[in-house]
């Protein structure tokens, strides 16, 4: 028996209109990996766990793809059930309450959109090093950050098909070029090169080398580095078989970033001591490739690949952005004019420069009023708990809306029920202990991030008059099962 359902049409989405079958299943797990962003969260990572974990962060993001993947496959089979641009909003507003369901819409907006903010803000710095040139001139950062949003949101607007090539060909160069230098660093780690730091069995145990290492810091740090992976379902109309392929992407681009993680850490981590990476933590990777190659074109090499993760991310983010944005507006949840899609291109154009003028309104902000920006970290350290929250919600849709085939055969208690239960109680967990450790300011923003939610839910419902506040709860009913 499959497991692809037919959605209901009682309550009916609305109908899709862009552009249909337009890329392939790898062409979307490229897009998901990209908004994970491998090489730039081991760049910001790798130093982080290193001390959290007592180099103990192999078994770390082991363990942490694992409720990663179950979580992914919640999502595949709610896309099975119902493939739309606005995903989670939908899922959990069909099968749990679709107030619920509009909470989950926007801390999606807000963390997809916030969460680009990063990469934006970050490509300068990283371009600047390609070319050994300063990393802290303001107006040549500003310059960077304006040009990469204007080019990207120009290939956002002319088509998913040329977005998805862009992502393929960044994708290629710099997955290779993170994987040699792991693989390099893992050579001169065995080489017990000077300076190195000697792989032990420590870096395999759960709490580090002499036991020194914090479990619950690690998992702060490891869960935040996977958020991401989820993009490939927000272009789900326009992937090729799109109920079965964009979850299938997602499972895909857990298990990628998991491998890229794993091999970086251990290949990088042991490279040299961490006193040294800690003085390079804000371009350790240059200092890593340096290191290897005993030059600069190392260093250049590992920053190319770095400038090219933020590009990549800085594109996916605002397709996604775009994407979440005309999801809810085809609702009326969101000004109307987000939903429009442009003829020519199939594409929603006007929800795409919104979110790029978000964005570099957002992006000069930061980088012309230094006074702004510990708020703007507050705001950026919170993109991970709005991610770790729609997960849990959006797994739960999955256990309600499937309740009848979780109580009804053993396989679906495990997959549907006990499975996605227990990750959604770790990433509670994480979620819940980065609150209690965060500095009150960053608690306070994310009260901001709910409190717009339920403003906008409120004008959603009384001023806009969203049909999405009056769909009826589904669930799957026994014999909406078609062959594959």
């Amino acid at each position: 028996m499959s497991d692809r359902t037919i959605p209901p049409v009682a309550t009916a989405a609305p109908p899709a209109r862009l552009e249909p079958e337009a890329i392939s299943v790898v062409q979307d797990t490229l897009i998901g990996l990209a908004d994970t962003g491998p090489t730039v969260s081991i760049a910001f990572s790798l130093v982080l766990l290193i001390s959290a974990t007592a180099y103990g962060a192999p078994l770390i993001l082991l363990i942490t793809a694992i409720p990663m993947l179950i979580i992914a496959n919640a999502y595949r089979r709610l896309n099975l059930w119902n493939a739309n641009c606005g995903a989670s909003f939908e899922w959990v507003g069909r099968a749990i309450n679709p107030y619920l369901g509009y909470m989950t819409g926007w801390l999606m907006l807000a963390g997809t959109l916030f969460g680009t903010l990063t990469p934006v803000t970050a490509v300068g710095p990283s371009v600047l090093a390609v070319f050994n040139q300063s990393a802290n001139s303001q107006w040549p950062n500003i310059a960077i950050a304006t040009g990469l949003v204007v080019v990207m949101a120009a290939i956002s607007v002319v088509g998913i098909r040329i977005t998805a090539r862009t992502q393929v060909i960044i994708g290629i160069i710099e997955y290779v070029i993170l994987i040699v230098l792991a693989v390099w660093g893992l050579t001169w780690e065995l080489g017990h090169h000077a300076g190195t730091v000697h792989i032990t069995s420590g870096w395999f145990s759960l709490h580090g080398v002499g036991g020194q290492g914090s479990l619950v810091g690690g998992f702060l740090i490891a869960v935040f580095m996977f958020t991401g992976w989820d993009g490939t379902l927000y272009v789900n109309e326009e992937v090729k078989h799109r109920r079965e392929n964009p979850g299938r992407a997602a499972m895909m681009a857990v298990g990628i970033a998991a491998v890229l993680f794993i091999l970086a850490q251990i290949g990088l981590q042991g490279v040299a001591s961490y006193n040294k990476l800690n003085n390079s933590s804000t371009s350790v990777l240059v200092y890593l490739g340096n290191t290897l190659t005993g030059h600069g074109y190392g260093g250049q090499i590992a920053a190319l690949a770095l400038a090219l993760s933020v590009i990549a991310a800085t594109g996916v983010g605002i397709v996604l952005s775009a994407r979440i944005a005309y999801g809810i507006a085809s609702y009326n949840a969101l000004p109307a004019s987000l939903a429009n899609v442009s003829q020519r291109f199939r594409t929603p154009a006007v929800a795409t420069v919104v979110a790029s003028v978000i964005l570099l309104a957002l992006g000069w902000v930061y980088l012309l009023t230094t006074s702004v920006q510990n708020a703007f970290s507050y705001v950026l350290d919170n993109t991970g708990i709005l991610y770790a929250t729609f997960y849990c919600i959006t797994a739960l849709a999955a256990m309600v809306y499937y309740r009848r085939r979780v109580l009804g055969n053993v396989s679906d208690a495990i997959t549907l029920g006990l499975l996605p239960l227990a990750s959604i109680v770790f990433l509670a967990y994480v979620a819940i202990k980065s609150i209690l450790s965060a500095p009150a300011a960053q608690n306070y923003s994310l009260l901001g991030f709910v409190v717009v939610g339920l403003i906008l839910l409120l004008i959603a419902r009384f001023g806009w008059r969203s049909s999405i506040f009056q769909t009826r709860r589904e669930s799957w009913q026994p014999g909406t099962e078609t062959s594959d």
